[in-house]
């Protein structure tokens, strides 16, 4: 489920960021320093474990990596399951 994918990501983000309590659906990764240009490939490597499948960055479609329900809805939409929501 696509969830479950995105609970795999926000593990990931928060041990990579053990000062942070939590992060919300739409809290952006990188304006919040979440995310910087060195974790970014990793992230995209994640998300293409998660994904199943390689994944096209485009500058249309980066916005949806921004937050968590971005990457739930952009990017693991199609993970078995579908997209779920709170």
């Amino acid at each position: 489920m696509a969830d479950d994918a995105v609970e795999r990501v926000r593990a990931w983000l928060l041990a990579r960021n053990p000062e942070v309590a939590g992060i919300g659906w739409d809290e952006d990764l990188i304006d919040g320093r979440l995310v910087d240009s060195l974790d970014f490939p990793q992230l995209i490597f994640l998300l293409e474990d998660v994904a199943g499948r390689e994944l096209e960055l485009t500058a249309e479609n980066v916005v949806g990596f921004r937050t968590l329900r971005g990457i739930r809805d952009t990017v693991l939409g199609g993970v078995t399951g579908g997209v779920g929501h709170e």
